[in-house]
């Protein structure tokens, strides 16, 4: 674990570090301070909104398939999903993806491997859905960067093979039992969750609801600095920034979102100077959104009560009471 840790910090940083110097190279910060001071805070609020149902959204679509094996509140699964996204914003390597996992275990009977392998199809499917947008946004697009289409074909190409992987690992019980002897039954579970028609079908306009949902975020807070996003621009932009989450970021993704909003908006007439205050209201208003609802969120988590269960296999089972004598012996 620290190993991963460590790997992931030194690809992270020095990518952050080159992203960066040319997304800031030649940048009038005067500029960029007065589009930011001239802000219509109004707009912007209103796009925290729309983030806070695209979050909303998401914990809908997770539930989805964690209510295959058992019936959770939805107040249950948004906590958990939140403390998650507050866990991807300020830790490396995506470990948010396991606070959100341990927090649905605590509280229910599904094993910790039933929730992460729910939790990471749900990831491989949302950038399966990703490289659809792309390619649907980026058809006959000139001014796309060249980045975009290079990391969107690598991309398809892991989403690909992930899709596939939840589509046969179900009729390979045997070999997935012999690999993860340990996990097997578990993670079968998790991704047979996505075999059922109505499930995937809700899956899909959940996840349309979503990325509409942050264009629509995106248009409200360019609007706030003054800035005109048609709905295309928007969608590109959210599609290039959930590209660069693909590569080894630094908590917040800092650099990458810099050089995404620089590379995709300047070719369309926005100013360099106007794109890096755009990004960087987003990110701030991202952080005030993710702390606002995570941190009360990751609270709940902690202090309510955990729930066990014997069908949890990944908890270790309470020894049985020793039998006390009988009264007859006693005697």
């Amino acid at each position: 674990m620290k190993r991963g840790r460590a790997w992931s910090w030194i690809l992270s940083v020095p990518l952050a570090a080159i992203l960066l110097y040319f997304s800031l190279r030649g940048v009038d910060w005067k500029g960029v301070w007065q589009t930011i001071a001239g802000a219509r805070w109004g707009f912007v609020a209103a796009g925290c909104g729309c983030t806070c149902f695209s979050f909303f959204v998401r914990s809908l679509r997770w539930r989805i398939f964690l209510n295959a094996e058992e019936h959770l509140s939805v107040g249950t699964v948004f906590t958990a999903n939140m403390a998650g996204y507050l866990g991807n914003s300020f830790l490396p390597a995506r470990a948010g993806e396991l606070v959100r996992t341990f927090a649905i275990s605590a509280r229910s009977s599904l094993s910790k491997t039933y929730v992460l392998t729910t939790a990471l199809s749900e990831r491989l499917m949302d950038a399966i859905a990703l490289v659809l947008w792309s390619s649907l946004i980026l058809l006959g697009d000139k001014a796309k960067p060249r980045w975009m289409e290079d990391l969107s074909r690598t991309t398809a190409l892991v989403a690909g093979a992930g899709a596939l992987a939840i589509a046969l690992l179900p009729h390979m019980e045997g070999l997935c039992r012999k690999l993860l002897p340990r996990f097997a039954g578990q993670v079968l579970l998790g991704v047979r969750a996505f075999h059922d028609v109505g499930r995937f079908l809700g899956f899909a306009v959940l996840t349309v609801a979503i990325w509409t949902t942050d264009a629509f975020s995106v248009m409200l807070g360019a609007y706030g600095l003054h800035l005109h996003f048609s709905f295309t621009l928007a969608m590109l932009l959210v599609t290039g920034m959930g590209l660069g989450s693909a590569l080894p970021s630094t908590p917040g993704y800092v650099g990458i979102y810099q050089f995404v909003a620089v590379t995709v908006l300047t070719p369309f007439g926005i100013s360099r100077d106007a794109a890096l205050a755009y990004i960087l209201v987003a990110q701030a208003s991202g952080y005030v959104v993710t702390l606002a609802l995570g941190l009360p969120s990751l609270y709940w988590t902690t202090a309510s009560p955990r729930r066990t269960s014997s069908r949890n296999p990944d908890r270790t089972p309470a020894p049985s009471p020793v039998p006390s004598e009988p009264e007859s012996r006693r005697s």
